[in-house]
């Protein structure tokens, strides 16, 4: 079963309020979560393996680690996805990274894949899917639904804030799947806002309204 890990480190969670402050500009938002996004992929990558190599330090030669060669892929969410993207790169500058474009039909309210554009091994890659809000969970679902159609065996999703609702969504639809948060909010409002929540994300990365 997937498992639900809010990552409450003191840094995250300072940066954090300034997130969710609506007093924050676009630049300073901005900033601010690519800083978090980076402080937590450090918390995602924890259980990457490692192994053994041999160096030469100035002084001796020693044992020591190394990654093991897990392939790692970033798939962010169109739009606001982008805005966490550099942050992990900061700290994994080899992971490859994939794009998923989804808008849900006002008619039919089935998502539509407008864009897609992955690496061509995702089966072999720990798949990091990226969007700051996790409010009814349906473009996330649909998004690892994507991923899986294409062969992606391996997937965490990776979001700033949550609502409980889509949570829900993601543990019944793909109980495979863990679910790395900052904070879990309270719930989703009549608009589908999350409550307290940080506004939309995409508008305030930016700057649009």
């Amino acid at each position: 079963m997937g498992n639900v890990f809010v990552l409450d480190h003191p840094l995250i969670q300072h940066k954090l309020t300034f997130i969710r402050d609506k007093n924050t500009g676009t630049k300073e938002f901005r900033e601010l979560v690519d800083e978090v996004a980076m402080l937590m992929a450090f918390e995602i990558t924890r259980d990457l393996p490692v192994k053994e190599a041999v160096i030469d330090t100035p002084v001796t030669s020693t044992n020591t680690k190394v990654l093991a060669g897990k392939k790692i892929g970033l798939v962010p969410i169109l739009r606001a996805g982008l805005g966490m993207v550099d942050g992990v790169r900061k700290l994994i500058p080899a992971a490859k990274v994939g794009h998923v474009g989804l808008y849900r039909d006002p008619e039919t309210l089935k998502p539509v894949e407008y864009y897609i554009k992955l690496p061509s091994d995702i089966s072999e890659r720990e798949l990091i899917v990226i969007d700051p809000m996790l409010a009814t969970g349906g473009s996330a679902n649909d998004a690892i639904h994507s991923l899986k159609k294409r062969g992606a065996q391996h997937i965490r999703l990776m979001c700033l804030v949550a609502a409980p609702e889509g949570v829900e969504v993601i543990k019944k639809e793909h109980p495979d799947v863990d679910i790395y948060l900052a904070a879990m909010d309270e719930k989703l409002n009549e608009e589908g806002y999350i409550v307290p929540g940080l506004g939309d994300a995409g508008d305030r990365l930016f700057g649009t309204k």
